[in-house]
C-alpha cells in the first residue's frame, strides 16, 4: 500500500479537505479552458466539439459542456462504470464556471500574450486535474469513458486516440476552433498531468475499496 507523505493522511481523510480540493480543482480546470478560449489559438479536442455544438444549438460553451458531460455519463451505463461524487461535480460545475471565466477574462490582442495564455492554460489544466482527480472521489466523465473501453479490452492509449480523435473531427466539422494550441495541448497535457497528479493526490480514504464513490488510486483525467 502506498504510504502517504507526512501530514497528508490526517487532513486528507477529512471530507471537507477533499471537497475543497475537488471544487478548487474544477474551478482551476475551468479557468484553464477559458484561457484557451481567450487565447484564440485553438482548443482541446472536447472543447472543440462543445464549441462546434454551441454554434448550432444556440447555447453557451459552458451549457454545451454540461450537456455533453451528461450524455457521456449515460454511456457509462453499458460500460458498467460507477461515477463518484467528483464525477458528478465535474459534469455539473465545470461548464457554468467556464462561462463565468470567459466573461471575466480579457481577450489578449498581442501574440505574446496569447502565447502566455496558452502556457498558463496548460499549467492550470495539470494543477486542476491533479486537485480534483487527486481528491479521490472519481474521475471526470470523459476519462471514465476511456477507462470503460479499456476494461473491455481496448488499449487505453487507443481508446483515447479513437475518442478524442472522433470528437475533434466532429467538432471541427461543426465549426469548432482548431489550431496550434490543439496540437500543443494534445502533446503536452499528458506528461504535465502525469507529473502533477502524484504530487497533488490525497491518500485513499480509510476503508475505500477503489470504487467510483470515493476511494482508490486516482486516475488521470481530462474532464
Amino acid at each position: 500500500m502506498r504510504r502517504a507523505p507526512l501530514g497528508r493522511s490526517r487532513w486528507g481523510d477529512r471530507p471537507a479537505t477533499r471537497s475543497t480540493r475537488l471544487l478548487l480543482g474544477l474551478v482551476v480546470f475551468a479557468l484553464a479552458l477559458a484561457l484557451l478560449v481567450r487565447a484564440d489559438l485553438g482548443l482541446d479536442p472536447w472543447t472543440v466539439f462543445s464549441a462546434g455544438l454551441a454554434r448550432h444549438l444556440g447555447l453557451t460553451l459552458g451549457g454545451v459542456t454540461v450537456l455533453t458531460s451528461v450524455v457521456v455519463l449515460l454511456l457509462w451505463i453499458p460500460l458498467r462504470q460507477r461515477p463518484g461524487i467528483g464525477t458528478v461535480a465535474n459534469a455539473l460545475v465545470v461548464g457554468p464556471v467556464l462561462d463565468l471565466w470567459i466573461a471575466l477574462l480579457p481577450a489578449p490582442g498581442a501574440p505574446a500574450l496569447r502565447g502566455l495564455f496558452l502556457l498558463a492554460a496548460l499549467a492550470l489544466v495539470a494543477v486542476g486535474t491533479g486537485l480534483y482527480v487527486g481528491a479521490g472521489w472519481g474521475p471526470g466523465p470523459r476519462d471514465g469513458l476511456m477507462t470503460g473501453l479499456a476494461e473491455l479490452g481496448v488499449p487505453l492509449s487507443l481508446a483515447r486516440v479513437l475518442i478524442e480523435g472522433s470528437v475533434l473531427v466532429a467538432g471541427w466539422l461543426l465549426g469548432g476552433a482548431v489550431g496550434v494550441a490543439t496540437v500543443v495541448f494534445a502533446l503536452a497535457v499528458g506528461p504535465l498531468v502525469g507529473r502533477a497528479l502524484p504530487r497533488l493526490a490525497l491518500p485513499p480514504s480509510p476503508g475505500a475499496d477503489g470504487g467510483g464513490s470515493g476511494g482508490g488510486e486516482p486516475r488521470p483525467s481530462m474532464s
